[in-house]
């Protein structure tokens, strides 16, 4: 039998990044991966291939409606070679997660491919998918089994016309009218995708706003944008039923008012969230508790009730993101080896990939209204920028939230063009506790999208902005 100072299961950004850093550390370590490619749901069926095609619709629609405002004229028709597109997706899926086993092999990092369960609390049986199986010990074992996509208990997902967010990155065809049921990021970013290939795209969101977890004013803008891109959104709407009949698909939901309304299409993506996973792992053998809501209960080192048995990701408490489970992979491995890391919760940043994209990290209005802290706002229209014209992305802003008293940024928020890039200005800023005015001092480059976030600190600093 194999022995490990430490064993990991699942290999998403979470499991691999704790499973470099634990080698890096002197740990013998092995990840177990129960599919046969490494990178989890993120490198996958997230975060990789949705960005690929959001970048692919991205050229197209630019091709078709922009390129002539540029003085680029292109005879006949421009057309979509669907096939070819998800064709490429998978291409950049398969280069990245060929980089996450290049990563192991370089890391000396066991690989097991297969189903890992808790035999007992030091022993993991891996069922391979031929049918045999091993079993490894471990003196120490992180649970990085993420999450699943989550459903509506009266919906039949048939991975066919009703659909998950995996089926709808490989679909055969585009949609003559697709339902999304969520006004997530997830199906938000894929109804994009799917709006500028040409589909008809109704959102239909139970709460009162899209994106209802981030700060207000980029619920609001974001709205406005894609409603002008005739994306139909519906929010303050719950879904009661979902039925295929054929090739279409029936939602009835009830509206604000009560009053029952219908949808028709051809597809319906279910987007209300993810669950997380631990389906398999046996925990019980282990000793392992899970809390209230089905995930690994965990304290503030992530280590469970079992002492020597961690958990990251998206199977604990927290924000579901792939860069959070990156920072707790890398939290835990140098617990492990005796060192004093630390993450600020607080200032792990959200973003939505649409275009405009949306970025945010630090506390919202909402959340600063609620809690009575007295707070100034500095906001800065992205049209007002010369980069932005030049680019013709004049959508959108950056809004920075400071205390009243000590002038230190509290939070920032931004809708614009490559303000996912923009946002680690904010997170950097913030981690060493700056105030809006020692950003406003910062020489940012000219022209950039970057301006805005100078011109933001501005206006949150004695309302001094320039260029407005």
């Amino acid at each position: 039998m194999s022995s490990y100072d430490v064993a990991i299961i699942g290999s998403g950004p979470g499991g691999y990044v704790a499973a470099i850093r634990c080698a890096q550390l002197g740990m013998k370590t092995a990840i177990i991966e129960k599919y046969s490619t490494l990178g989890g749901t993120c490198l996958n069926v997230g975060c990789i291939p949705s960005k690929a095609l959001l970048d692919s619709s991205h050229h197209y629609e630019d091709a078709v409606k922009h390129f002539e405002e540029h003085g680029i004229e292109i005879p006949g028709e421009v057309k979509v070679n669907l096939e070819k597109m998800i064709s490429r997706k998978q291409s950049v899926v398969d280069q990245t997660t060929k980089g996450i086993q290049f990563l192991m092999d370089k890391n000396k990092i066991d690989v097991f491919e297969g189903l890992g369960s808790f035999k007992d609390a030091t022993h993991i049986d891996i069922k391979k998918n031929d049918g045999k199986s091993e079993t490894i010990e471990a003196k120490k074992v992180i649970i990085a089994t993420g999450s699943k996509p989550s459903s509506l208990p009266f919906i039949k997902i048939d991975k066919e016309r009703v659909i998950t967010s995996t089926e709808a990155l490989k679909l055969k065809e585009i949609p003559k009218h697709l339902v999304i049921i969520g006004g997530g990021v997830i199906g938000l970013e894929l109804g994009q995708v799917y709006k500028r290939l040409g589909s008809e795209v109704t959102v239909v969101e139970f709460m009162d706003r899209i994106i209802p977890g981030m700060d207000g004013a980029l619920s609001k803008e974001l709205a406005k944008v894609l409603k002008k891109q005739k994306m139909k959104i519906n929010t303050s709407h719950k879904v009661k039923s979902v039925e295929r009949k054929g090739d279409e698909v029936i939602i009835k939901a009830d509206d604000n008012k009560g009053n029952e309304v219908s949808f028709t299409a051809d597809y319906c993506l279910v987007a209300v969230g993810r669950s997380p996973y631990t389906a398999g792992l046996n925990l019980d053998a282990a000793g392992v508790k899970l809390d209230d809501r089905g995930r690994v209960a965990v304290n503030d080192h992530l280590q469970t009730n079992v002492s020597h048995i961690y958990a990251i990701g998206d199977v604990v408490r927290g924000a579901m993101l792939a860069h959070k489970a990156e920072e707790e992979g890398t939290l835990v491995a140098e617990i492990m080896a005796g060192q004093k890391p630390h993450i600020d919760y607080n200032l792990i940043p959200g973003v939505v990939y649409t275009w405009p994209e949306v970025a945010a990290v630090g506390k919202t209005e909402e959340e600063l209204k609620e809690a009575g802290v007295a707070f100034k706002v500095g906001q800065f229209p992205m049209r007002a920028l010369g980069r932005a014209r030049a680019s013709m992305d004049i959508d959108g802003f950056v809004k920075i939230l400071a205390d009243k008293k000590t002038d230190e940024v509290l939070g920032v928020h931004m809708i614009g063009a490559r303000v996912a890039d923009l946002i680690a200005e904010a997170v950097t800023a913030m981690e060493f506790r700056a105030s809006a005015e020692d950003i406003s001092r910062m020489s940012h480059a000219h022209p950039t999208y970057a301006e805005a976030v100078k011109e933001a600190a501005l206006a949150a600093t004695d309302d001094r902005a320039l260029h407005i």
